[in-house]
């Protein structure tokens, strides 16, 4: 996707939650030149992983944790979406997509 748009992500960093710690999603976002950023998953392991520490910044990971909820929360504001009624996913996701126009319209208004 950032391809087709012309985005360049090289050297930028991915964080992702501990549920996709695992070497795959590791090395994909690796060899597409990326840092990935997820914290370990210990899994019920009785020690722990083998080898060199995986990179973990905890500032990235709590910056965008934060920001998802934040949007989760605005999204929420939107009774219709809270509640999936709509069984059509084209019109479920266009509902979405108005909602998310009116967030940035009252943000972008705002100042």
């Amino acid at each position: 996707m950032a391809r087709a748009i012309g985005a360049n992500l090289q050297g930028s960093t991915v964080s992702l939650d501990g549920v996709y710690d695992c070497r795959e999603n590791r090395r994909a976002i690796f060899n597409r030149g990326m840092r990935p950023n997820i914290p370990e998953n210990p899994r019920g392991r009785k020690a722990p992983k083998r080898g060199r520490r995986r990179h973990f910044d905890a500032a990235i990971f709590a910056e965008r944790f934060s920001t998802i909820e934040r949007v989760f929360a605005w999204e929420d504001t939107f009774r219709r979406l809270l509640l999936r009624f709509e069984r059509i996913s084209a019109v479920h996701y266009a509902l979405k997509t108005l909602a998310y126009t009116m967030i940035n319209l009252r943000h972008y208004c705002r100042s």
